[in-house]
């Protein structure tokens, strides 16, 4: 990963088109780098989670060019490098698993972000119906060595509707995303043995994934 590392360290100062032509083929090194760690990622991965299995890489990875249309920040390029590892690519908002690479930033991530009204009621639902089950998951001991607690991102305040406001789960029903983060260190990336370390923390979260992808169907 160092050609990945080397070229996201130099684009903030650079984050213009004319010094990302000049540099462009130290970019689709970056990338072809980054493409080969997530492909090794996916292929550990499939031991425990056989869903993921025939998934190309290139379908996991985000472009780097952003979305500056309704954005007063006009630069031009993502500061990262990122893959969503789920059964259908990043295209698909079901459950699954995240890498981000950026440096002194770096992250693994998982669950299901921003789903819609009405999968976020069926995952309510399931939670309140099974909540033993679940709490089980949150706090196994694998689990609880990669990750603290749900991201408490967007939380909400106030019990969701239809809920009671003195419901004994209120605090896992307020959450609107049902995701979780892991912190890396640059070098702990760039280890050679990264992709299974990765894979090593994305089995600790599948457990979640499973439950989630479960209240979906």
């Amino acid at each position: 990963m160092e050609t990945t590392f080397k070229f996201l360290k130099q684009l903030p100062k650079n984050n213009n088109k004319e010094w990302f032509d000049i540099n462009r083929k130290t970019y689709e090194t970056a990338k072809e780098e980054f493409t080969e760690v997530v492909k090794k990622v996916i292929d550990k991965s499939v031991a425990f989670d056989p869903k993921l299995a025939g998934l190309e890489a290139k379908k996991c990875l985000f472009r780097i060019n952003k979305d500056i249309r309704f954005s007063k920040d006009k630069s031009p390029y993502k500061l990262n490098m990122g893959a969503s590892i789920n059964p259908g690519g990043k295209k698909e908002m079901g459950a699954g698993y995240y890498l981000h690479i950026e440096p002194g930033k770096c992250f693994l991530a998982g669950g299901c972000y921003m789903p819609p009204p009405d999968v976020l009621a069926k995952v309510r639902q399931e939670i309140d119906y099974n909540t033993a089950d679940f709490k089980k998951i949150l706090n196994a001991k694998d689990f609880k060595t990669y990750f603290k607690e749900l991201s408490q991102d967007d939380k909400l305040k106030t019990a969701p509707k239809g809920y009671p406001k003195d419901h004994p789960e209120l605090n896992l029903l307020q959450h609107k995303h049902f995701i979780v983060m892991h912190p890396l260190k640059d070098s702990e990336v760039m280890d050679k043995n990264f992709p299974a370390y990765a894979a090593k923390v994305f089995k600790a979260m599948f457990p979640m994934n499973e439950f989630l992808r479960a209240c979906m169907e």
